[in-house]
């Protein structure tokens, strides 16, 4: 009987073999101890810098590996991928270092610093398409570049090449770490480096724990191992870019679905709470994706207790003009940003007497937006107040409706809320 496409597994002679091809291409990232996270969760952290790579992402292991295994004519007839990130840019590089035509499809509303990003890994060797106004938009005219010129798609990450190529970090983190490794924490997008690190481990060293984490708004892996079977979700929030997919790869299901020990979820405001504190205290810079393997410590804290664990930061790639939002998220999550309607007597001083007498000596008015008068007794404005503890918000509820300024709480009306964030 043949074998179906789904039952692949890498063996370990394709990793290596993968490791030899990308060895003057892709860094041996360094596999660093964090001391403060180490103290934090009495364990030995360590993190695997893939941030460090070229193209600042791990993508450029799979997507060279690929490239260069296409014969002579897949490659005259050149390449088409569809990413608005990380494996563009590793896409670029590879069709510039290997002297192949490739055509790379993103959204339209892709940020000009990404488009210039992947501009300049590929310079002439690759053509930009911007198409439609999501990734798969972009997606179906790459498929059907391919179909139409007889061009080769370069999957982000189901395919057998891709995969091998990823999982390369594996054999590196067991070849740099001087003692057995109990955890490997890791993001899981579509699932080519979950599916690829993952049997290195399973073979090389079976007793280290993979656990593999997404985005509490685009559980695709663990919707998909749930019910032991790839499934679609119907939306997803796309906060997490490099992480969010509505369905992880058929290939790398069947795998993670054997390989990983657990799957968590973690909610995008702890994501970005993580993302200010490594920037903060380490000076280090990730993308949303790059930090959901450290942010998902937390949810493992008693687990890890004295164990070694090794988490890959697989990017960073942030885009700055997103800081704002990250910087609200991990406010929102942290229960110290709060949106309420104010209804304001329409009397002069009572915005005066909403500070005064309603806010603490230690809260602080971040958005006012004032609507035209409904009445003559009250006016109402929106207004956003930042705390400095959680534990205020209730007596500060309880004084404005006490002076009766309190007209509705928004941070639990997502349809509204949505307007604001």
């Amino acid at each position: 009987m043949n074998q179906e496409k789904q039952s692949y597994f890498p063996s370990i002679d394709d990793v290596k073999a993968a490791a030899k091809t990308i060895k003057n291409v892709s860094a041996v990232t360094p596999l660093s101890s964090s001391l403060r996270y180490s103290k934090r969760f009495n364990a030995d952290i360590f993190f695997k810098r893939e941030d460090l790579q070229q193209v600042r992402s791990y993508k450029i292991r799979g997507a060279y590996n690929k490239l260069n295994s296409l014969t002579s004519k897949q490659s005259e007839s050149g390449v088409v991928c569809a990413s608005a990130g990380n494996h563009a840019q590793g896409v670029a590089l590879s069709c510039k270092l290997l002297k192949i035509k490739g055509t790379i499809y993103m959204p339209a509303p892709t940020p000009n610093q990404k488009v210039e990003q992947v501009k300049m890994f590929g310079e002439d060797f690759i053509e930009i398409k911007l198409e439609g106004d999501t990734f798969d938009d972009a997606y179906h005219a790459a498929m059907l570049e391919c179909e139409k010129l007889g061009k080769t798609f370069i999957h982000p990450f189901n395919d057998e090449k891709v995969i091998e190529g990823q999982a390369t970090i594996g054999l590196e983190i067991i070849q740099q770490s001087e003692t057995p490794i109990d955890y490997v924490f890791l993001a899981v997008g579509g699932g080519g480096l979950a599916s690829g690190l993952s049997t290195v481990f399973k073979e090389l060293s079976p007793s280290t724990k993979i656990i593999g984490v997404e985005p509490e708004g685009a559980p695709s892996m663990t919707e998909s191992i749930k019910n032991n079977k790839n499934t679609t979700l119907e939306s997803i929030e796309k906060f997490i870019d490099g992480a969010a997919v509505k369905r992880v790869g058929d290939l790398n299901f069947e795998i993670c679905k054997v390989n990983l020990d657990d799957m968590i979820t973690v909610p995008e405001g702890k994501v970005c709470e993580t993302i200010l504190e490594l920037y903060n205290k380490d000076a280090v810079v990730v993308e949303p994706a790059g930090a959901l393997s450290i942010a998902a410590l937390d949810f493992y804290a008693d687990e890890i207790k004295g164990k070694k664990v090794v988490c890959v930061v697989s990017g960073s790639n942030n885009d700055i003009t997103r800081t704002s939002e990250i910087k609200e998220r991990a406010l929102l999550y942290a229960n110290l940003k709060h949106y309420f309607i104010v209804k304001f007597p329409q009397r002069a001083g009572a915005l005066k007497d909403f500070v005064v007498d309603i806010l603490g000596e230690n809260d602080d008015i971040t958005y006012f937006q004032y609507a035209k008068k409904t009445n003559r007794e009250n006016g109402s404005a929106v207004v956003g107040v930042q705390l400095k503890s959680a534990t205020d918000l209730e007596p500060l509820i309880a004084k404005m409706m006490a002076h009766n300024f309190y007209g509705d709480y928004l941070n639990d009306k997502p349809d509204l809320f949505q307007f604001l964030v």
